[in-house]
């Protein structure tokens, strides 16, 4: 019998190994701000289905970080690294899997599915690649002078899992001294929210 990974996983938690003999890993969308709903959903559906020999890990890609706040205190703050996405891994011969998971409420499809077609696997190294990303990522970002960043402006991340990714600003948060980046994940522009000090305006040539 397979083991069913069914505990909270951040990226500095995450297993050593993301390779199975007969699993594979899937990107699946869900309903924005809802990961963790359709993740403990998709797990009670697995368990009623009487399917846990198909399925193996799933995993919600975050990272604890250190923020320093307004009174210069530090705080330990989860933040997702792919909102709205969800990592699934589980055996493809098994054709019901795919329907146990996209039947789901909460998930809204699979990234890389095309019409009477399974969709298309992550790579194990892809999925390794995502989750050493965050667990290498700085903890606590240095201070930084505040600089001026407008709607719809490209700039590119210095920091953090996204690091050398390059983007669109789609939300300027003044206030909160964050923005609301638009970065292509799998093809497919995937919101992500960073604070200023992560990114940096492109230079000329880039």
């Amino acid at each position: 019998m397979v083991e069913h990974k069914t505990s909270e996983t951040d990226a500095s938690t995450a297993p050593s190994s993301f390779s199975h003999e007969r699993f594979k890993w899937y990107a699946v969308l869900t309903q924005s701000g809802m990961e963790k709903k359709a993740k403990a959903t998709l797990e009670e559906r697995i368990k009623k289905l009487k399917m846990s020999d198909y399925f193996g890990q799933i995993l919600i890609p975050t990272m604890t970080i250190e923020k320093i706040d307004e009174s210069g205190k530090k705080k330990k703050v989860e933040q997702k690294m792919m909102p709205g996405y969800l990592f699934v891994q589980m055996d493809p011969v098994h054709k019901a899997t795919f329907g146990c998971v996209k039947d789901t409420p909460k998930i809204s499809s699979f990234i890389g599915s095309a019409a009477n077609q399974d969709p298309k696997p992550v790579p194990d190294e892809e999925i390794s690649r995502i989750f050493n990303r965050a667990a290498e990522a700085t903890k606590a970002a240095p201070a930084k002078p505040v600089t001026a960043f407008e709607k719809g402006e490209k700039v590119k991340v210095i920091d953090g899992p996204f690091t050398n990714f390059v983007g669109d600003i789609d939300e300027v948060k003044a206030d909160k001294m964050k923005l609301r980046l638009l970065i292509s994940v799998f093809g497919r522009a995937t919101p992500v929210e960073l604070e200023f000090s992560k990114v940096e305006k492109l230079k000329d040539g880039e």
